[in-house]
Order: C-alpha cells, then structure tokens, then sequence
C-alpha cells in the first residue's frame, strides 16, 4: 500500500519569484525530486478569498496575472495545466459533508499564489490542478477544519498544499535592502516551529494573542491560513512537521517551507 503524500505548506513570496527563484525555487524542486508523484494537486491560496469555501472546476484553468507594476516578462508566464472538474465534485462533497457549504467555481483559473510554486514544484505542468478558496473572516479553525475534510485524499494519490507566506507585512515592501532583516521576522517564524513541534493547536489557533509580532508579521490573516489548512489536511501526521528553511526575500518575507507527514 502506498503511503499517504504528505500535506504541504508553501511561502511563495513576490509574484517576482517566478523570474527570481531565490532558494525557494531550488528547494521546491528538490521537495517534488522526494515526493511520488501526485496523481492531482488542491490548493489553498492566499490569493482567492470568498466569504464562503469554493471549488474550482476549470477543465483548463487559465493562469491569472492578479498583480500590477511589475515587468513585462512575468506577464507571459503561463502554466498550462489540466484542471480536474471530477475532483473537483468530490472535493466540494467531502466539504459538504464536513458541514462547510462550499460552492463550484467553473471558470476559476491559477493565481499567483498557486502557479508561481507550482512552477518550481513541476515545471512540466502536467499534474491536474485545483484550486479551494479560504475565508479569512472565519479563522484559523476554518482553515483546519477544510483541510481535515480533505485530509483522506492523501490516500488517493492527491497532493494537497496551502500556499501563503509565513510572514507577510507589505507595508516593508523596500524597507529592508542590503541584507537588513525585519526584527519581527525570525521570533515569529520560531514560535511557529516551536508550536508546531509541540503540537500546540491551542496556541497556533490563537496566534494574534499569543505569537510574538504577530501584528507585524500578519498584519491580515490570509497568507497564514493556508499554513491552517495544511495542518488539518497532515491528519495525525502534522506531528511530524518539518521546516524546510528557504530564506527570507527582501528582508521581510519569510519563505519557510512545512511538510507534515514525519519524514525526516
């Protein structure tokens, strides 16, 4: 019997990550090189926010540029791969029936916040891919609670992944050149080691209250949830959570990396 795929959470950083890989790029691909290879990837994207769950359903998603002012080069990136409407209804049962009233979104196509890793990830774009939105006006149980209704089709060969940034202050954005780093950035990404090490729902559910710098690092939630609904897709195995440290860009975007499934 094949083992599960673990669940993952991603920081993918600047759109500009797509041009200028940094080591998160040759870390992705290394994590992919040590993964069997996924029959369908769902993702979590900080990038699609609706007040309720919906499933994306495109036969062929298109790759949305949903950003502004940045070069022309990153506007012809494309990634062209399958969608996967059959998952996809499944995908919007298992939410359903976990309570969550999720909808179908036929046509929504790839943001940046899932074809820029997936770029690096698997470059040939030929795994189908879907996307699941996040609902930041309902929290981190939210998320966890999406994920733990997916977390079964780990067994089935599907990769599920949330995508964000660990940390994710824009109002940085050219603060910190020249190798200077953000104060808040380093306590703040080892809390959420340490918590996650330890299991600690309570306090990573509580995170605005408990983390250090938590306003500073997330002054909004939604590049944090998917980190959420990666913990609740892992099952029993977000014991095992491992950090895969990819740097920080521009001194203020932590770019962490978490597998959940024990892998050492």
């Amino acid at each position: 019997m094949r083992r599960p795929l673990p669940s993952l959470y991603i920081s993918h950083g600047s759109p500009m990550t797509a041009l200028q890989p940094g080591l998160v790029g040759p870390r992705l691909a290394e994590l992919a090189a040590g993964l069997e290879r996924p029959r369908a990837i769902v993702m979590a994207s900080a990038h699609w926010l609706q007040r309720t769950p919906q499933v994306s359903a495109a036969a062929q998603p298109q790759t949305i540029h949903d950003f502004g002012g940045f070069p022309e080069a990153l506007y012809q990136l494309h990634y062209p791969a399958p969608g996967a409407p059959e998952l996809a209804q499944d995908v919007a049962q298992r939410l359903a029936a976990a309570g969550l009233q999720p909808g179908i979104a036929p046509q929504r196509g790839l943001d940046h916040g899932a074809w820029v890793p997936l770029r690096y990830l698997y470059p040939q774009a030929d795994i189908p891919v879907l996307q699941v939105s996040i609902q930041p006006s309902l929290g981190p149980t939210h998320q966890f609670a999406m994920g733990r209704a997916l977390a079964p089709l780990r067994e089935q060969g599907v990769l599920l992944i949330g995508s964000g940034s660990i940390t994710h202050n824009l109002h940085d954005w050219h603060h910190y050149e020249a190798g200077k780093e953000a104060p808040y950035v380093r306590p703040f990404i080892q809390w959420v080691e340490q918590k996650l090490h330890a299991d600690d729902l309570q306090a990573m559910f509580d995170y605005r209250q408990q983390a250090p710098f938590a306003m500073q690092a997330h002054p909004t939630d939604e590049h944090l949830l998917p980190l959420y609904f990666a913990m609740g897709a892992a099952g029993s195995d977000r014991l095992g959570a491992q950090r895969i440290d990819a740097g920080i860009d521009m001194g203020f975007l932590a770019m962490d990396i978490y597998r959940f499934d024990g892998a050492a």
